[in-house]
């Protein structure tokens, strides 16, 4: 049975462990590609799919912290930036008569 890759597994490697089961899951992929494609019958018909999900997971928790001190500063840097600014009053409208 396959196990999927679990979101607060993978934020908490490394990018090099990231890198590394990537890697390991794409040779995974091309050899059930290649057993596809050569006319026989995969154990698991959903292993392919799986696999293609994980590694988009994996490309995902990368980019995501490659991206988080950059998010981060700019998030404080807007916090500082950003004064503050008074109620405005709505105009008071004028009466018909």
């Amino acid at each position: 049975m396959i196990m999927t890759l679990k979101t607060k597994e993978l934020a908490a490697m490394t990018k090099e462990a990231l890198m590394a089961k990537a890697i390991e899951l794409k040779q995974e992929l091309a050899k059930e590609k290649a057993t596809v494609a050569s006319g026989t019958r995969s154990e698991n018909p959903g292993k392919i799919r799986k696999l293609r999900r994980d590694i988009a997971r994996i490309l995902t928790a990368m980019t995501a912290k490659d991206k988080a001190p950059a998010k981060a500063a700019a998030k404080e840097a807007k916090k500082e930036a950003k004064p503050k600014v008074a109620e405005k009053k709505a105009p008071a409208k004028a009466s018909k008569k």
